[in-house]
Order: structure tokens, then C-alpha cells, then sequence
């Protein structure tokens, strides 16, 4: 009874010494909420984020002197000494102030866990909107440029006459990045080679790119990487934006893009035409860039049921013919020698629907579908290729974030079968490939200087087996400025006969792959990165320095067997990719300095033989100095180096240099621009020539430089 007594007389004064923090963490300058800024209270080891409102809510304090630590990326980190208990019960408001030095408030969804860049422990580069719009003014019709453009990325035509071309990564064959738009895999397979030349970067938001194996994110061919473009989304201010833009070399381009949000719905709308005139630079006899005419008609919905729930749908559509060759015959001057052309007509319609719902701020559902139908019809002189893909992209994950922990957990099925006509002596290439996977993956942010995230994925492709996929990522935030990361994955690829290989000759004589011939393409690769950023006054500085190692074991290589056929075959041997990039960034008032630096050790083993991987440039350089005033001008000059590189018949191409200058006068609804590319007029053509055999059949050489040489364009954006 005594101690009743005791522990009853006690217990007022036990409660009243327990206290509750609640603040509102935002931004000093715009006042804006701060979702997922960490808090941490040091003497108590106490960790905790604030919510979506940005409202961190901290329980059962002990009276005392206690100081609180508020940081988030692209802000400097607060300190904050408190008594408790607190004078007023009122919400605490505490202010940030934002680091200019640093990309913080930018959120990347490729990873699924919504974290801002500086964050996220799997080292991802984003091309902001600002960047996509100055490539708007220089490639209005297309993103190959936008992401060639990147450090550690190479866009290599396969195509001669018809211009088409793969993203390389670090070195590695175009087969092994996989590409996709908002989150969807539309541009695999037989659309490989014209996905790059076929999306015009208007409605895009934002370009997120992740080096190094990533098949445990969305399965396989990501090997190399992945690229996730991310579009517009609307709100309630409404934008209708047009860019009007030609060429020199007799190019038009009319894109146009629309988005509002209505209270409950939302539309965003991109259509566009893009067309240009067969042109070869004189002296020479195949088209630089082939006569094509594109129209794409994306629209999309957006359904609001509440602050929750939402619904997207859209439909992306693109309708292209494209025709290259021989000059003289295109322009009606053929002759009995002048006869070689490549005819590609394409047609591409997909659907997607999404469809997310919050339970609470700590966990969501979301689930996507996507079908797509890619027809191609290729044609020349001497051979024909009709060909249908139909594919489809099922995915349901489940997300639940904690103060220290986050989880991703999803399953997908992804289908894909291909269909040609029996146009050739070739037997049909028919498959039909079903893909099952399963994933989770967790975020742990085991210190305040350490996150940790695993993750592992299991994907069963029919008639090739399993595949299963761990990875490992780490983010140690070393000092203030200074953070470094590590990531190491296993990454696969189901066998095609799409690939640079097959493209460069049409997929003519190819053989079909099967499972009794081929099996998974199989990787693993590492990398690191180290990062820092500062402010001097005026001067913002930052440099990341990244290191990668990739390995391909049994890679599929076409050889040629008997009786002329091509076939893609395993082989005893592996593709090795190693190097390093330097990116550094100089802001100082207006100007603007980016420099950057590749060294790729590319190499091809086959049967104890060892040789460099062709089409792999050893060192690349490229920098590029802005001068912009916000609203009125921006003026750009731009300077890129290609080293040697070894071609697949054994000889060297040149390396050569490419300059280009850009300028935008900027009023209230609209703005004037001019591109000058490749100021130097450097061209392969003047190298040597394109290709051996004679001008009615040719065998296309490796294109490793310019075909088109200078080119001016300009244009106006309207945006009312």
C-alpha cells in the first residue's frame, strides 16, 4: 500500500518532465514547407523527418538543455538550443536557408523512394528543365544530343542513311541501357535504334540517369544503366508553350505542349511535326540526314479523387517515314548506278495508366500497365524487313517510409512478343517472351552521416531460366559539402537480335535467337563516387569525381556461319568496362563554367584473345562556359574532344574536336534563339570515306564522327 502510495505521488512529476517538440521546418526565402528534413536531437540520439507539411513531432523529451540539429540537402544545417519544457506550447517555426552550391531540393523518382538527389544513396544525375530547354533551342526535334551531351555518354549512330542511333554507357553497347518514360520501358526492342530520334524534349520535366548496373530497379538491359525520362505534369497555373525552329540543313521542326489542372482533373497535351528534307553536305553521295516527316500526338489525364489518390492515363503516339540513301535517287536524279536507299516506316501507339493511392504519410500503393504496338517496315534496293512488336509493362508497389527505414516491394510482369512477315529467305526471328519478377528494397539511414540501401530482385524469363539480381548502395555524408557513394549490382539481358550489330545491316541474314543457342546475358559491376560543394561569396563551386567497374560475362556477338547468315552467339569470353568521370561546375554571378573529363578502358575478350571494345573513344573532353541573365539573355559556347577510337574491322578512326555556340533573347511571352553547330565543320566524310563496295551496294563503314558537318539552326518559344 505504502508503495502505491509512493509511486502515485510520483507519477505527476514524471509525466510533466516528459515534453513534445513540434516545429515547422520551410524555407526562409519562400516560406515553403520542407518535407523530409531530418532532425535530430544529440544528447538524446534521437532521429526523426518531418512529414509531407513539413511538421516533425518529438515525444517524451526530459526536461533540460537540449540542442536540435536540423539539415536537409541544398540547405545549411541549423542548430538550434532549447530548455524544456518550452516556454509555449505554440508549434515552433524554424527557417532554412538554401545552399545554392548544392542540388537539394530536386526529388528523384527513378529510385521509387521519392528522396531529394543529395539524399539518395544510388548515385543518380539529373538534367534538370533549365538544361532542357537550352537543348530544345539546339535539337528541338529530338534528346539524342540532350543525353550524348552527358559525361559518360555516347550516342552512336548505327545507320548511315538512315541516321539511327543507340545510348551508350560507360563504354558498353546500346543493348545494355535501358530506357524509359515515366517509369515505362516503350523504347526496347525493335524500337531500340529510333527511341533517341523519335521523342522531342518539350513536354519533359526533368531526365534522371543512373550509371552502372540498375536491373534490380526494373529488370533487365539495364546492364550499363538506365535513363528515365520524366514528363510534365500540370498545375494550376496553365502552360501552352510553342517552338518553331529551322535548319540549315533544310529542317522543321512545330512542337507544341499544353497543361492545366482543372481542381479534380488535370490534362497535359504535346503534339508535334518534325521533317526535314534529305541533305548531304557536298561532295558527297550518302544523305548526312535522311528526308523524314514525324508527327507525335501525346495526351494525358490526370484524375484527383483526392489529397491521396490519383489516377493518370495517356496515350503516346508517333507516326514517322524516313528515307535515306543515295542523294541522286532521292531528288529524282537516280540512274542505273545511283539506285541505294533505306526506307523506314514506322508507327508507334502505347497506352498508360497509373495509379497511386497514400494510405497515410508512411506508406502508398501504386500500380501501372502500359501496351504498347511498334510497327517497323524497313526497304531498300535489294531487301525488306516488315516487323510488329507488341509489349506490355505490369507493375504493383508498395512503399512504407519510417523515420530511419523506408521499403519498396513490388512485383511486375512484363510481356513482349515480336511478329515479322515472311518477306526474305530468312527464317522468321517470331518470339514471344514473358518476363515475371518480384523486388524489395529498403533505405536505412542507419546514422546522420550513413544511408544504407539493399535491394534484391528475382525475375524469371521464360525458356532462359532465372535471374537473381542483389545490389548495394551507400551514401556517407563525410563533412559539410562533402559526401561520397558506393554501389554494386547484378544485372542481366534476355537475348534479341536487336542490337548496333543488327541494326547497321538492317537485320538482313540475322538468324533468329533461341533458348537452345543462347542464354542470359550476365554482369555484375561496382562504382563510387566522391562529391563536394562550397560557396566563396559569390563564387559557387562543386566537382564530383565518379569510378566504375562493369563486367559481361558470355556477351552475345553476331558471327557469321555458313552460307552467309549471321548469327548472334555466347560467347567464350567477356566485355570489361573501367574508368572514370570528373564533372566540376564553376557559378560565379551570371557566368556559369561546367568541365568535364571521360576515361573509358573498354575491352573485348574472346577466346583468350583480348581486345579494345570498337566504338569506344579512350578520352572525351567537354566544357561549356554561359553567360545568362535571368529573363533577358543567355549566351552559350560549348567545346568537345573525341580521342581515337578502334573500329570493328580493326582500323582507327581520328580524333577530332567539335565547338558550337548558342544564343536566346529572352521577353515577357516569347523568346528569339540561333545554334551554331560544329562551328569547325568537322565531318567523317572528309576523314575518309563512309563505305567500301560501289554506290549501288554498299558496305557501310563504323560512323564514329559528324556525317552532317555545320549546321545553323533558329527559332522562336512562345509560352502564353
Amino acid at each position: 500500500m505504502n508503495k502505491a502510495i509512493i509511486l502515485l505521488l510520483l507519477f505527476p512529476f514524471a509525466a510533466h518532465s516528459q515534453n513534445t517538440f513540434k516545429a515547422i521546418i520551410k524555407n526562409e526565402d519562400t516560406k515553403e514547407p520542407l518535407k523530409r528534413a531530418s532532425v535530430r536531437i544529440k544528447d538524446l540520439e534521437r532521429f526523426t523527418t518531418t512529414d509531407s507539411n513539413g511538421v516533425v513531432i518529438m515525444n517524451d523529451i526530459p526536461n533540460g538543455k537540449h540542442e536540435i540539429e536540423i539539415t536537409n540537402i541544398g540547405y545549411d544545417d541549423l542548430e538550434e538550443e532549447l530548455h524544456f519544457p518550452l516556454s509555449s506550447n505554440d508549434t515552433l517555426q524554424l527557417l532554412l536557408e538554401s545552399n545554392e552550391a548544392i542540388l537539394s531540393d530536386v526529388v528523384v523518382s527513378t529510385t521509387r523512394t521519392g528522396r531529394s538527389i543529395g539524399n539518395t544513396p544510388t548515385r543518380v544525375e539529373v538534367i534538370a528543365q533549365d538544361e532542357i530547354h537550352e537543348e530544345a533551342t539546339m535539337h528541338p526535334g529530338d534528346i539524342r544530343m540532350l543525353l550524348a551531351e552527358t559525361t559518360g555518354i555516347q550516342a552512336q549512330q548505327t545507320s548511315a542513311a538512315s541516321g539511327t542511333a543507340n545510348i551508350r554507357i560507360e563504354g558498353l553497347d546500346g543493348r545494355y541501357t535501358q530506357l524509359l518514360k515515366d517509369g515505362f520501358p516503350i523504347y526496347s526492342g525493335e524500337a531500340n535504334g529510333l527511341g533517341l530520334l523519335q521523342t522531342p524534349p518539350l513536354d519533359l520535366q526533368q531526365v534522371e540517369i543512373i550509371k552502372g548496373s540498375a536491373s534490380t530497379l526494373y529488370g533487365g538491359g539495364a546492364i550499363a544503366g538506365l535513363i528515365n525520362l520524366l514528363t510534365k505534369t500540370p498545375s494550376d497555373k496553365r502552360q501552352l508553350n510553342f517552338n518553331i525552329n529551322g535548319t540549315s540543313a533544310k529542317g522543321l521542326d512545330i512542337n507544341g505542349f499544353y497543361s492545366e489542372k482543372f481542381n479534380k482533373t488535370g490534362i497535359t497535351l504535346f503534339a508535334s511535326r518534325n521533317s526535314n528534307e534529305a541533305y548531304a553536305p557536298s561532295n558527297t553521295v550518302f544523305t548526312a540526314i535522311p528526308k523524314f516527316e514525324r508527327y507525335t500526338f501525346n495526351p494525358k489525364w490526370f484524375l484527383y479523387f483526392n489529397d491521396k489518390t490519383k489516377l493518370v492515363f495517356g496515350i503516346n503516339t508517333t507516326f514517322e517515314d524516313r528515307l535515306g540513301g543515295d542523294i541522286n535517287f532521292i531528288e529524282g536524279k537516280g540512274d542505273s548506278t545511283h539506285t541505294y536507299f533505306e526506307k523506314n516506316k514506322t508507327k508507334r501507339v502505347s497506352a498508360e495508366l497509373s495509379f497511386m493511392h497514400s494510405f497515410n504519410d508512411k506508406s502508398s500503393f501504386n500500380i501501372k500497365n502500359s501496351a504498347s504496338y511498334f510497327n517497323r517496315a524497313i526497304s531498300s534496293n535489294n531487301y525488306a524487313f516488315n516487323g510488329t512488336q507488341y509489349s506490355s509493362y505490369t507493375e504493383a508497389t508498395y512503399i512504407i517510409k519510417s523515420g530511419k527505414t523506408d521499403w519498396v516491394a513490388g512485383i511486375n510482369i512484363i510481356t513482349d512478343r515480336f511478329a515479322e512477315d515472311s518477306v526474305s529467305i530468312v527464317p522468321l526471328r517470331n518470339y514471344t517472351q514473358t518476363t515475371m519478377g518480384g523486388f524489395i528494397q529498403n533505405t536505412w539511414n542507419a546514422a546522420n552521416w550513413l544511408t544504407l540501401e539493399t535491394g534484391l530482385r528475382e525475375d524469371y524469363v521464360n525458356e532462359y531460366g532465372a535471374a537473381l539480381l542483389p545490389h548495394f548502395s551507400s551514401l556517407f555524408k563525410v563533412a559539410k559539402g562533402l559526401s561520397s557513394r558506393i554501389t554494386a549490382g547484378l544485372g542481366y539481358k534476355p537475348p534479341t537480335i536487336f542490337t548496333e550489330e543488327s541494326e547497321k545491316i538492317l537485320y538482313k541474314n540475322v538468324l533468329p535467337v533461341n533458348s537452345l543457342t543462347n542464354s542470359l546475358e550476365r554482369s555484375y559491376g561496382i562504382n563510387g563516387d566522391i562529391n563536394y560543394a562550397t560557396t566563396f561569396d559569390e563564387l559557387h563551386f562543386s566537382i564530383n569525381q565518379f569510378f566504375f567497374y562493369t563486367h559481361v560475362n558470355h556477351p552475345l556477338l553476331l558471327d557469321t556461319v555458313a552460307n552467309g547468315f549471321n548469327q548472334f552467339q555466347n560467347i567464350n569470353g567477356n566485355i570489361t568496362s573501367s574508368g572514370a568521370e570528373t564533372n566540376a561546375r564553376f557559378g560565379y554571378n551570371d557566368f556559369e563554367l561546367y568541365l568535364g573529363y571521360t576515361y573509358i578502358n573498354a575491352k573485348l575478350a574472346k577466346d583468350n584473345i583480348v581486345i579494345e571494345n570498337p566504338l569506344t573513344p579512350k578520352h572525351r573532353f567537354n566544357t561549356a562556359i554561359v553567360y545568362e541573365q535571368e529573363d533577358k539573355w543567355r549566351i552559350g559556347y560549348e567545346l568537345y574532344y573525341f580521342s581515337k577510337q578502334v573500329l570493328t574491322d580493326g582500323s582507327i578512326g581520328r580524333h577530332y574536336w567539335l565547338t558550337g555556340f548558342v544564343a536566346e533573347k529572352f521577353w515577357d511571352k516569347f523568346s528569339l534563339y540561333a545554334n551554331f553547330e560544329n562551328l569547325g565543320n568537322v565531318r567523317q566524310t572528309k576523314f575518309e570515306s563512309i563505305y567500301s563496295g560501289t554506290v549501288s551496294n554498299p558496305i557501310f563503314k563504323d560512323i564514329y564522327a559528324p556525317l552532317d558537318g555545320f549546321v545553323f539552326n533558329g527559332g522562336v518559344i512562345v509560352k502564353l
